[in-house]
């Protein structure tokens, strides 16, 4: 039989060395770890990736529900004592490996969850992008001011490059918030849960969409005519309905979209 471990109570002295380059904070409040399970939704037979399982503190409940479980684990140190905590599981794999490396196509359907690491997420998010084609759904614990970019509309303050990328690729829905109280240590922030969903498209040039919406917003005070002059000009953004003398953050993922496909149908010479 499985042999779970009460994880770190709190206030608890870690067993191992916390890492700052890896921006961990570990989960020890067990209410909302089995809340947070909750709200995924899993069924036993999901396909489940869990990346920065940390101590296992989501890794043994998700082991509870599921047939099989994947966790992405850059901390050697931290690896034994995940293993300790999962003692005589043996539907639990354990990839040690960084994952901005990590390569998702041997996989197909997945569902992805973690507490990610706040100095990384967003890279990270960018990373699982070019794998949306074998991800069914997202599930990540995230700074909260990370999670408002994601989720913010056109005209927000925090609107900018995540946000378009994100919910051009992806339907998202700010979740449940998480205190900094639930965490060992404790970070400075407060922390939302963001699930992130494929969206169902025939996705074009997306490297070109990304292109354009990082130069748009490199500098935010500059007009789109100024920001985008190496793509398209002002007449042509006029002729697309789009000011060209507007804001970045003024435009709508859909017009950002618009930009692109005009561009991959008549390229720059």
């Amino acid at each position: 039989m499985p042999r779970w471990v009460n994880l770190l109570p709190n206030k608890m002295p870690l067993p191992f060395h916390k890492k700052k380059f890896f921006g961990q904070h570990f989960l020890h409040d067990q209410q909302i770890i089995h809340d947070i399970v909750d709200s995924f939704a899993l069924k036993f037979d999901d396909r489940v990736v869990e990346i920065g399982p940390g101590a296992g503190a989501l890794t043994t409940v998700l082991l509870q529900r599921l047939k099989f479980l994947d966790a992405i684990e850059i901390d050697q140190e931290i690896i034994p004592f995940l293993q300790n905590n999962c003692h005589h599981v043996d539907n639990l794999r354990i990839h040690h490996a960084d994952v901005l490396k990590f390569d998702f196509r041997q996989f197909n359907d997945i569902r992805l969850v973690g507490n990610l690491p706040y100095n990384i997420s967003t890279p990270i998010l960018f990373h699982l992008v070019k794998n949306v084609a074998f991800i069914r759904d997202m599930n990540f614990m995230l700074q909260r001011e990370v999670a408002e970019r994601i989720t913010a509309t056109a005209g927000s303050k925090v609107y900018g490059r995540l946000s378009v990328m994100m919910q051009y690729y992806f339907e998202v829905n700010l979740g449940m918030q998480i205190p900094a109280t639930a965490f060992t240590p404790e970070p400075k922030v407060i922390s939302s849960l963001v699930r992130f969903i494929p969206r169902s498209r025939t996705f074009f040039n997306g490297a070109l969409l990304g292109n354009i919406v990082r130069d748009a917003f490199s500098q935010r005070r500059k007009t789109l005519a100024n920001g985008l002059k190496k793509y398209i000009t002002a007449k042509q953004l006029t002729a697309l309905n789009i000011d060209p003398c507007a804001r970045p953050e003024i435009l709508t993922v859909d017009q950002f979209v618009c930009i692109a496909r005009w561009l991959e149908q008549n390229p720059i010479n």
